[in-house]
């Protein structure tokens, strides 16, 4: 019994070293796509990345630009004269077409004009060159956390910030964008040519899937953690309730415009900010919908007509679109007494709570009582907390109906923070010295 074990297990050895050797090299992915449809340097194109990289072609294949014949060339194709055109590349010698690693929103646009124009007009516009723009944001990343390394001061921002925020790309004199900023995944990059934008954000390549935009991950993986932790607030409010029990379930490819109650149960992030419903047309002006600013030191209206500003957007418009996307689930009564009790929590943060601490904030700054370092100083950083963390998630915890995070991670936390503050500043005051 043990020789016929032992045989068998050669056996096995020997088949598969055997297929090991047949798999030596990468097996060609077959394109399922209408490969009528593109040119033949396309299927050029198409035939050696089936090989070399075949999870983009996998993604390509079963995506609609593959079943429009729309090529890896129509998305990498660049002008011979751009910033960022490939030169000299290896492998890419014969290919006659001008090529670029980086596609800026101008070539999607192409065929998606609309929703680029409407993305131009959003907050994310904004998202890299708000950040890039602050002062105190680079010194927090370079100085403190990058701890003035000669080499290494930006690695958080390249695993970090940059990687939902955006960068500005710059390229190498081969055209290659250069590894300290890129790859960036941030929903705000510029591009060399100035472009702003990133569609692969919320549509991931090379598949490029409407399903998966509408999803709340696709929001997750930015709208999340202790300032802004938007995800968690939706699986804590009874939308995202309903959508984690049956979502698995819902109608997710719908036509834009025609992704209706029926097809989903409860909204998800883009139904609310985004989708066609009702009579509400689709949009990728993220911010069209909203009425207060939620994630600055005050809330205020929106009423600014500049992407760049923090209260861009018209706030009662706003309001009367997403009465509207409410209204298609909810009766009036219910909307009325919802956006009332949301509100209220907002005045709250606004009357009681920022301004008591601005007040402290400024009165010892006046006095030289603030230390140096702010990330070093304990008012400071509670000072910080209390709008950039606990304010935030009380705001927004408010607006999107998640009571825990109203609550026990907001107001809760912000009433610890107060009384905090004012121990610090009653001693600063009281002494003239920082403890």
């Amino acid at each position: 019994m043990d020789k016929i074990k032992t045989l068998m297990i050669v056996a096995t050895l020997f088949a598969g070293l055997f297929l090991l050797s047949a798999c030596g090299q990468p097996e060609q992915v077959v394109p399922k796509a209408n490969v009528e449809l593109l040119s033949d340097e396309a299927k050029e194109c198409v035939d050696c990345h089936a090989t070399e990289t075949q999870g983009i072609v996998q993604d390509w294949d079963s995506s609609r630009h593959a079943q429009e014949g729309v090529s890896c060339l129509d998305c990498h194709k660049a002008e011979a004269e751009s910033e960022f055109v490939l030169k000299n590349v290896e492998g890419h010698e014969d290919i006659a077409t001008p090529l670029s690693v980086l596609v800026p929103p101008s070539r999607c646009a192409e065929c998606h004009e609309q929703q680029v124009a409407e993305f131009d007009h959003s907050g994310h516009r904004r998202a890299a060159l708000q950040y890039l723009s602050k002062e105190s944001m680079q010194s927090l990343i370079h100085v403190h956390e990058g701890q003035n390394h000669p080499t290494l001061h930006a690695a958080s921002d390249e695993t970090g910030c940059m990687q939902c925020h955006g960068t500005m790309l710059v390229v190498d004199d081969e055209g290659k964008p250069t590894e300290d900023t890129y790859p960036s995944s941030g929903i705000g990059n510029v591009y060399p040519n100035g472009e702003i934008g990133n569609c692969t954000v919320c549509h991931t390549r090379h598949k490029f899937d409407i399903a998966e935009a509408r999803k709340p991950e696709a929001c997750a993986a930015c709208h999340l953690g202790p300032d802004h932790p938007d995800i968690e607030i939706y699986q804590n409010s009874k939308h995202g309730q309903i959508y984690y029990a049956e979502g698995t379930d819902w109608t997710w490819n719908r036509a834009s415009n025609e992704w209706e109650p029926g097809d989903f149960r409860a909204p998800t992030c883009a139904v609310c900010h985004m989708s066609g419903i009702g009579d509400l047309q689709m949009t990728h002006n993220v911010s069209q919908r909203l009425y207060w600013n939620l994630w600055d030191t005050t809330s205020k209206v929106r009423n600014s007509d500049d992407p760049m500003s923090p209260l861009f957007g018209d706030g009662e418009a706003g309001r009367e679109d997403m009465r509207a996307v409410c209204s298609n689930c909810h009766a009036t009564t219910f909307i009325d007494g919802y956006f009332a009790s949301a509100d209220k929590a907002v005045y709250l943060y606004n009357e009681a709570y920022f301004p008591v601490a601005d007040k402290m904030y400024q009165e010892l700054k006046a006095k030289d009582l603030l230390g140096e370092n702010p990330w070093a100083d304990e008012f400071q950083t509670t000072y910080y907390f209390l709008w950039h963390h606990e304010g935030r998630r009380a705001r927004q915890g408010a607006l999107m109906g998640a009571p825990d995070w109203a609550h026990w991670h907001g107001f809760f936390e912000l009433q610890l923070d107060i009384y905090e503050l004012q121990d610090i500043y009653e001693y600063r005051i009281a002494t003239g010295e920082i403890e």
